[in-house]
């Protein structure tokens, strides 16, 4: 993602198209009668489902090489950290909060968790809490900082510096907010490659529901790219949009899926989430309905690939594959952000690739851990 700029231009483009191409994909309305199920040659996309099946298969590896920073400052000693959470329900957010943990305890800092409980008030009221403990440095975790602003603006003027997950739509530093750099894969390429293989897996043919949380923009953004993708391959039927705030999940889901086993029936063949956790919730309902754990409809979550959604994958349990954010890296990415900004250098620039998991490529894990990240951050801050 960094080239910032650039990467801020494609995705405003593809929003821009993603606006004129979805108009009518409200939560919960119909956009079409249903798919064909049938092979590739009743698909009605044959270059886009081509092209679906080469991404695919490269996103698929499971042997990438460490390909993020080798060099930078080394470790600046005695620093104070606070991972503000948005909740700590969200594995996300958890994830990486753990991974800022390991990354601290190896170049020797101390961090605070705050749970902001998933709530504006509770958001704010644990970013007040942080700004209180005069850190070194804070982390936005998995939240807008609109929320926040007024804490925002307190902590740069403390010359405080922010580092972002999930926090903006773009990778890398952010002038407003203000965030020394903001840590993600590139939203356009992951829900992309999540749109592509519901285009891939069922050859162009698929009655498609997508669950997001439009309180985020982040979450948003990436839900609107999904559809636009999906909306290359015209066999593909978007059923319906459905918009759960992820604090919500645990106990709209159910209700919500029940509702849609009812209206759309055997229409309703493949599902993409902004957040897997979408699908732990939906386990209940759909086996209450008699559904197979292996589908369909068959269930991929865009982000972030938490240890339950491995476990469904795994298990064939309501869930076929992630798009997983490489949540203990990007922890420890935070850090060397962190390290960054302290020692009076550039961020990073570093964007983990995309990649899909699933049992056949899992080996059995209950996350996505590439290898090289541990080595490469200890030797550039020789540790």
């Amino acid at each position: 993602m960094y080239a910032n700029r650039s990467t801020a231009l494609r995705v405003a483009a593809l929003l821009a198209a993603a606006a004129g191409v979805l108009a009518g994909c409200e939560r919960g309305v119909s956009t079409g009668s249903g798919p064909s199920v049938g092979g590739p040659s009743t698909a009605g996309c044959p270059a886009a489902l081509a092209a679906a099946k080469t991404d695919v298969q490269q996103a698929e590896k499971a042997d990438m090489a460490w390909n993020g920073p080798t060099s930078g400052p080394t470790a600046v000693s005695g620093k104070t950290i606070v991972y503000v959470a948005q909740t700590m329900t969200n594995p996300g957010v958890a994830g990486v909060a753990e991974g800022v943990l390991e990354a601290a305890r190896t170049i020797g800092w101390s961090v605070r968790v705050i749970d902001g409980q998933g709530t504006p008030v509770g958001i704010q009221a644990a970013f007040n809490q942080a700004l209180d403990l005069r850190p070194s440095g804070i982390v936005i975790g998995g939240f807008d900082p609109d929320l926040t602003s007024q804490q925002t603006a307190r902590a740069n003027a403390a010359h405080i510096p922010l580092v972002g997950w999930h926090a903006v739509a773009a990778p890398g530093p952010s002038e407003n907010p203000l965030l020394f750099s903001n840590i993600t894969t590139n939203v356009g390429d992951v829900a992309k490659i999540s749109a592509d293989w519901i285009i891939a897996e069922s050859n162009g043919n698929a009655g498609v529901v997508a669950f997001t949380d439009d309180s985020i923009p982040f979450a948003r953004n990436k839900s609107e790219l999904i559809k636009n993708e999906l909306a290359t391959c015209p066999s593909v039927n978007l059923l319906a949009s459905e918009n759960i705030p992820i604090p919500d999940a645990s106990t709209r889901t159910p209700q919500e899926v029940s509702s849609l086993l009812a209206r759309f029936q055997g229409q309703w063949t493949y599902s993409v989430a902004i957040n897997d956790l979408y699908f732990a919730d939906a386990a209940p309902a759909l086996r209450a309905a008699g559904k197979p754990g292996s589908g369909p409809p068959f269930n991929i979550g865009a982000g972030d690939g938490d240890p339950s959604a491995f476990q469904r994958i795994n298990s064939a349990q309501f869930q076929a594959a992630t798009v997983p954010e490489p949540l203990s890296e990007q922890g420890w990415q935070i850090v060397d952000e962190f390290n960054r900004a302290f020692s009076g250098t550039s961020a990073s620039g570093y964007v983990a690739p995309v990649h899909i998991a699933t049992a056949d490529n899992s080996g059995g894990a209950t996350s996505w851990d590439p290898p090289g990240y541990r080595e490469a951050y200890r030797k550039i801050w020789g540790k």
